[in-house]
């Protein structure tokens, strides 16, 4: 594929079960994927790459976990992350934290969508 700009790039890693949709696709676990300057939320990039959001519970970019719904910039390192690592790394690491943000989010989300 060709990429028209070098500095809207991001770079993509795909760890553990969720690698079966990059399988399914023919796509590398490492790739890179041009995205708009003004960055693109993680969860975006998940389902661009035909891997639904709900079977990530890890973003990892530049080494830190943020959030799914959280934007990504041009030049960041990005790694998604399939449920089932230890909790104890889930705890250290900041998946369990930022997995109680998400469920406050998405239930933000959702009593949006049941009122309007």
């Amino acid at each position: 594929m060709a990429l028209s700009n070098e500095s809207n790039i991001i770079s993509i890693r795909i760890f553990g079960s969720i690698r079966k949709y990059m399988d399914e696709q023919g796509l590398p676990y490492a790739l890179e994927k041009e995205i708009d300057p003004k960055g693109r939320a993680a969860c975006d990039i998940a389902l661009e790459l035909g891997i639904p959001p709900e079977e990530v519970e890890g973003v990892f970019v530049n080494g830190s976990i943020e959030n799914i719904y959280d934007p990504v910039f041009p030049g960041a390192r990005v790694a998604f992350l399939p449920y089932g690592t230890p909790g104890p790394y889930r705890v250290f690491l900041g998946m369990a934290r930022e997995n109680v943000e998400r469920a406050r989010r998405e239930e933000k989300l959702s009593n949006g969508k049941n009122q309007g």
